[in-house]
């Protein structure tokens, strides 16, 4: 029978691997991180010291230079002749650029219009307006960096004075360019060594986040094996816990959270265990109350038309609810077989379109129920005939009980080559269908899809015994809606024996035991 929806029973989700995509994991972040720390630091240091060296650099050669300037200017100031013409400011210039031996200075010199350099032809074109009006403006000496070509120089104005107590301006100016290429190697230099520890840097880096990666991932690897052994049912599974740090707490945990799931399955399998051997007592303990009230009821049938009405339908109801009540007895036991693993297949080569031609005959469905079949011993497969019979009878009247007529029983051969030859059998009604809520759990045992109704027609186990005949088979049986409205049962059955099968018409095979 279709059952109805009862409240629903949490069941655990499908654990999957824990396998993480390689660019995700947490050894590549750990590795990529101590990378980025390492290359933000190297570079920051890097930067400070390029600039507190470049500084220095700079600040004591523009020292050194403006010192041998100002002692070079005061020595030979006393020396030129005021007003100086053009003559004395060349010469003046001349003798300043020989304190430097290298010959890198170049000096110009001007009183008012008049100028002089110290290199015939040089216009000077590093002196700017800017630096001429600071010279102008101030006693004190100026200086100023400038681009020149391919390399930097360092520009110097001052005005030269007298020697007397006010240090009276002499009206000469001297401006000097030094070329900072001696400088700009240095700082070239510590540009290349910043850069040559980066590189060391970033490896010692790397190889720290691999030593610390394994230390992390060794227990996140242990704890993901175990996880997998859990989901396994191996419930027993525990973690060995090193240390005291958050990894060890999660170990810990773990183990705590096992070892209550351990005893929470233990005590619930105790419970079903109890809860299956009280049905299938009570299943066996009925069946002989049964059979007697079963022939007594059979004996008032036969006289119940002589019987006034009242008696007659009392008698007809107690022989109708007696015969529901054998049948759900029936069906617990069966049901209590498959939970116990002793359900037993009689397999047989049979005719399957015959067998299922038998079935709707024994059932009077025959004229009710529209079959498409293949002709006589055109699929023959071994199976169970009871358990056959069983199957098809079920889902044939469940489609009469709760779908609509037409009713379509159709048998094909299907398969793949994965899979092998299928006998493909599908039950099919003109109903309204099954509720989308409900299709998950129509092969549950006492479903209801109505929670209201307290009674059905049959046992509640009618589609729960199909399950387990099919899966006993190695088949597998599912229930969806038909687009263009009604149910669709579609069952199935491989058509070869089981490996363990031997020669011969029949043989037994114990139904492996289902757990739900």
């Amino acid at each position: 029978m279709r059952p109805a929806p009862r409240a629903r029973t949490a069941r655990p989700l499908p654990i999957r691997r824990l396998g993480v995509p390689q660019l995700r994991g947490l050894r590549t972040r750990l590795v990529v991180a101590f990378a980025l720390v390492a290359a933000l630091t190297a570079m920051t240091t890097g930067a400070l010291t390029f600039r507190e060296a470049r500084t220095g650099v700079l600040q004591q050669s523009q020292d050194t230079v403006i010192s041998l300037l100002r002692g070079r200017a005061d020595r030979l100031a006393s020396s030129l002749v005021m007003p100086p013409d053009e003559g004395d400011l060349r010469r003046f210039a001349a003798d300043v650029a020989d304190a430097e031996p290298s010959g890198t200075w170049r000096v110009l010199v001007t009183y008012g219009r008049a100028r002089a350099t110290s290199v015939p032809g040089d216009r000077f074109e590093e002196v700017t307006p800017a630096l001429r009006r600071a010279v102008d403006s101030s006693r004190a000496t100026v200086f100023q960096r400038v681009r020149s070509g391919d390399h930097t120089a360092l520009v110097v104005g001052m005005s030269l004075t007298f020697a007397d107590p006010g240090a009276t301006a002499t009206g000469v100016q001297i401006f000097l360019t030094v070329p900072q290429r001696t400088e700009q190697a240095y700082v070239d230099a510590l540009v290349t060594a910043v850069e040559r520890a980066t590189v060391p840097a970033l490896a010692l880096a790397v190889l720290l986040a691999l030593l610390a990666a394994r230390g992390v991932l060794r227990p996140v690897r242990a704890l993901r094996s175990a996880t997998r052994s859990i989901a396994e049912g191996r419930l027993e599974t525990r973690l060995a816990v090193h240390g005291s740090d958050e990894l060890a707490d999660l170990s810990h945990t773990f183990n705590e959270t096992a070892a209550a799931l351990e005893t929470s399955v233990a005590e619930l399998r105790g419970m079903e265990a109890r809860a299956r051997r009280f049905a299938a007592d009570v299943s066996h303990e009925l069946r002989t109350p049964l059979a007697a009230m079963s022939a007594v009821t059979d004996v008032l049938d036969e006289d119940a038309a002589r019987l006034d009405p009242d008696t007659a339908t009392a008698v007809r109801l107690i022989s109708e609810e007696t015969v529901k009540l054998a049948r759900l007895v029936d069906d617990l036991m069966e049901i209590s077989r498959f939970d116990a693993g002793a359900a037993v297949l009689h397999l047989d080569e049979i005719d399957l379109a015959e067998s299922l031609r038998r079935t709707l005959a024994a059932r009077a469905w025959t004229d009710v129920v529209d079959t498409r079949l293949p002709p006589p011993d055109a699929l023959r497969g071994r199976v169970d005939p009871r358990r056959l019979d069983v199957v098809v009878a079920n889902l044939v009247g469940n489609a009469l009980r709760h779908g609509a007529r037409p009713v379509r029983l159709s048998l094909t051969e299907g398969g793949t080559p994965r899979t092998g030859r299928l006998a493909v059998i599908e039950v099919r009604d003109s109903g309204p269908g099954i509720p989308d809520d409900v299709l998950p759990h129509v092969f549950e045992r006492f479903y209801k899809s109505d929670g209201a109704r307290t009674r059905t027609e049959g046992s509640g186990l009618g589609l729960a015994i199909t399950a387990e005949n099919v899966r006993v088979h190695g088949g597998t049986v599912r229930a969806a809606n038909r687009p263009e409205g009604g149910a669709v049962f579609t069952v199935e059955l491989p058509l070869h024996a089981e490996e363990s099968a031997q020669d011969g018409p029949t043989m037994d095979v114990p139904a492996k035991e289902t757990r739900r």
